[in-house]
């Protein structure tokens, strides 16, 4: 076995990388517009209902129309799921991850087609783009090795006369809600983390971004899944989502979304229905407020650059964007006014060359969302930069800057999912950490300092999942830096991990008396 490595980064400086991506731009244009069935059992389902994925920085280009999921269609797709788990918890782990590698095989291969269809449907810029199919290709090889390792359960004591064992097993059928901000990385990891562990998966993909979904479905066919195992259901979330989270053969769910949704969901699957033998495992990645606090010895241009990227990548779309800075009152001028440049300087429209910085939102609805909050943020703070939207062809909003707010406020406190940052000085560090801890979000965080003492005050005091010293605070890679949150921002179950498919199984001891 190939050591695991994550898979690397596009440099679309290169010309020849650049022209792969609008090669893959030209494969996906020739497919817009398609129809996508529902996959149940190997059974391709075709709806009158559909839901069709838009380019979010061209709203006019339909990127695919998708059969939609009732109720009926979803209980089909338990059933045949709960069916076909008696027969594939019984592969060989061995046979699980060779599928999973195949698979990462063939997104390889097509890797430019999967960041070309993530620029169309998601919005998103080439770079991102890229990251997102090489986090996909990540998760199916790390996931792979993951079971490899875990395949002959862990070592437990013998006495002499007796021979003890402790081996992981499936759960059964999970339900795999992923999200459109990561709509191939997240997505892909969460449902083959679910079957390289042996359980069956319903997969329902964010009703923004479906197609993308679909196509990883034909790829996991491809590298010789059996038929029954991965069930493709795109639906509503009240009609399907809350059917398969309530129903009683559903054994576990995997959720990345809103908080809102996600509390929702944690208490609906606590309840125990007729018929329900066993009490439902709940891994659930939520929302975040993340902060990069600057200390006064730091390095002011890594901070300002920092601050930028983490807030701006992906239009502010990540649960781990930066949409909170703390800097201690005396360097906050300089590093505002270097954020301000560098905002000014960031370029932003639909992501059709790599050039370009910043995208669309997701949708109108995210849009008018983010708007508000930038109404709200100019009775709270001073704008300093953008605050401008525009969704006559996309839905583009500038990115938005806004400078002395207190910590307290909603645009510090509550998530807004766009491309703004909100700035607050804090007197000395121990203040800046207090602020930084101030939310009900606990997911990422970066300090930039060039103390020692405060570094590590920071790394026991600043009660995030994923911190990071002197860097931004996005961009966690599989295997590198596990991803997942405190308080509510989930489980956190930390994808890409050591522990992660442990969630995806319970332990089982037998003893046997020699």
């Amino acid at each position: 076995m190939i050591p695991y490595k994550h898979e690397p980064f596009t440099d679309f400086t290169v010309e020849e990388n650049k022209k792969a991506l609008q090669d893959g731009l030209k494969t996906v244009e020739a497919y817009l517009g398609q129809d996508y069935p529902l996959i149940i059992g190997g059974e391709r389902i075709e709806t009158e209902d559909k839901i069709v994925s838009y380019n979010p920085g061209n709203k006019n280009e339909v990127v695919g129309r998708v059969s939609k999921a009732d109720q009926q269609l979803a209980e089909k797709a338990m059933q045949v799921a709960d069916e076909t788990f008696k027969t594939w918890r019984k592969v060989k782990p061995e046979i699980r991850a060779d599928i999973l590698f195949r698979a990462a095989a063939i997104v390889r291969r097509r890797k430019h087609e999967f960041s070309a269809l993530l620029v169309k449907e998601a919005g998103k810029p080439w770079n991102e783009a890229d990251a997102d199919t090489a986090e996909a290709i990540d998760f199916m090889e790390y996931y792979g090795r993951e079971m490899l390792a875990l395949k002959e359960g862990k070592k437990v004591e013998s006495r002499p006369g007796e021979y003890n064992r402790y081996d992981y097993i499936p759960l059964g059928v999970g339900v795999v809600i992923s999200p459109w901000n990561f709509a191939f990385a997240i997505m892909a990891g969460t449902a083959v983390a679910a079957l390289v562990t042996g359980n069956t998966v319903l997969l329902k993909p964010a009703s923004t971004t479906p197609v993308v979904a679909a196509k990883f479905v034909e790829v996991m066919e491809e590298a010789g899944l059996p038929e029954g195992v991965l069930n493709y259901i795109p639906g509503s979330g009240k009609e399907v989502g809350d059917y398969l989270v309530d129903h009683p053969r559903t054994r576990f769910i995997s959720f990345t979304g809103s908080r809102e949704v996600g509390t929702r969901m944690y208490e609906r699957a606590a309840k125990v229905n007729e018929g329900q033998t066993w009490l439902k495992r709940v891994i659930v990645e939520m929302g975040g407020k993340d902060t990069i606090v600057v200390d006064k010895e730091a390095d002011l241009e890594l901070a300002a650059q920092s601050i930028v990227k983490s807030a701006f990548g992906f239009s502010g779309q990540k649960c781990s964007a930066c949409s909170r800075a703390v800097v201690l009152e005396d360097v906050y001028d300089q590093v505002l006014d270097r954020v301000i440049e560098l905002t000014k300087e960031l370029s932003l429209g639909e992501t059709v060359a790599p050039e370009i910085f910043m995208g669309p939102v997701i949708d109108q609805a995210a849009f008018d969302k983010i708007m508000s909050y930038i109404e709200i943020g100019k009775e709270e703070g001073r704008l300093v930069a953008g605050g401008e939207g525009d969704s006559s062809q996309g839905f583009f909003i500038k990115p938005t800057v806004f400078a002395d707010l207190d910590p307290k406020s909603r645009l510090m406190q509550e998530e807004i999912f766009g491309p703004v940052v909100g700035l607050t000085k804090a007197k000395n560090f121990d203040e800046a950490i207090e602020i930084a801890n101030n939310t009900e979000y606990g997911l990422t965080g970066a300090v930039i300092t060039n103390n020692r003492m405060n570094q590590e005050k920071a790394r026991e005091d600043f009660h995030v999942g994923n911190l990071y010293f002197n860097r931004g605070c996005t961009g966690a890679i599989v295997g590198y830096q596990p991803f997942g949150g405190f308080d509510m921002s989930g489980t956190d179950s930390k994808a890409g991990g050591p522990d992660y498919l442990t969630l995806h199984m319970q332990a089982k001891t037998t003893s046997e008396m020699l």
